[in-house]
């Protein structure tokens, strides 16, 4: 039975995912002052274990890896039908994979579209390494690592569950060239010129109904300077407890300060025809963001 409700907010780490959460809080809430960091609109992440073993009868750390990886269609259905909305975001930073019987990790039958978040892998790397606390190059090394996973240290219990990222090429042709679930994609780049325009396509695409004036007004209430203030102050509840803050400086071309050309050589010899197509490399290999 179908019953297409949620909505994949979809991408690599550190590629402006939080933001767009961010902004769809400020809509639909329709405050006059900026929306809460620490309780945005929408599920929790595709990834929670806690949702896993409210949903599930029995605890994840009953369970190996594989066996939660199969079980995780079925609990996003459990979900889909626990949702009171037509429709709802869903963050994932996972890669769209088959599981090992041939089903997709995020079930046809329940998704009602993906959007889809691409950023300049120069920037990636640079903020990625920021959240995780750890070295860029070593960052690079996860980012060009074709079977790079999270929480996959069998001796802790992590809060979210194993996600399959592959690298970031493999990520981003994961979930645009499926066939299953109509997705949208956007640049963060683009988002940060004409974020309006930008959020207007997604949510046009996924069929929420708002006016300029609303999509605008809540563009103002989500920009960086704010999003820094409130974790400043209050801190924010997804950021990485080893990185000093989550919302460093959320600019286009930032990387031009942090690396080296090494750095640079080794994204563009991983990631080149991902790059040229989504307009970070010219046809000649010429950096162009």
């Amino acid at each position: 039975m179908e019953n297409k409700k949620i909505i994949w907010l979809a991408s690599y780490p550190k590629s402006g995912n939080t933001w767009f959460r961010v902004f769809f809080t400020n809509l639909v809430m329709g405050y006059s002052e900026p929306a809460d960091i620490n309780n945005l609109t929408g599920g929790p992440i595709s990834s929670s274990r806690d949702t896993f073993d409210d949903l599930a009868g029995t605890a994840a750390s009953d369970l190996t890896m594989d066996e939660i990886d199969l079980a995780r269609p079925d609990i996003y259905k459990h979900l889909a039908d626990e949702f009171e909305e037509d429709k709802r975001f869903l963050k994932t930073h996972d890669a769209y994979t088959l599981l090992p019987d041939g089903r997709p990790m995020f079930p046809e039958e329940i998704s009602h579209s993906a959007v889809y978040i691409i950023r300049n892998p120069f920037d990636v790397a640079c903020s990625f390494a920021h959240h995780s606390n750890k070295p860029i190059h070593k960052s690079i090394l996860d980012m060009n690592n074709e079977n790079f996973a999270f929480c996959t240290n069998d001796g802790t219990l992590h809060n979210q569950l194993r996600q399959k990222l592959l690298s970031w090429s493999l990520h981003i042709r994961s979930w645009t060239e499926q066939d299953k679930i109509p997705v949208i994609i956007l640049r963060y780049e683009d988002m940060k010129d004409d974020p309006v325009k930008e959020f207007t396509r997604a949510l046009e695409f996924t069929d929420f109904d708002y006016t300029h004036g609303q999509i605008s007004k809540a563009v103002g209430l989500s920009t960086f300077d704010k999003l820094k203030e409130m974790e400043k102050e209050h801190g924010f509840k997804e950021k990485n407890p080893k990185s000093e803050s989550f919302f460093r400086k959320g600019k286009k071309g930032a990387w031009r300060n942090q690396l080296n050309d090494a750095m640079v050589e080794s994204i563009i010899a991983n990631h080149s025809e991902i790059m040229k197509k989504y307009g970070y490399l010219s046809e000649n290999g010429d950096i162009l963001v």
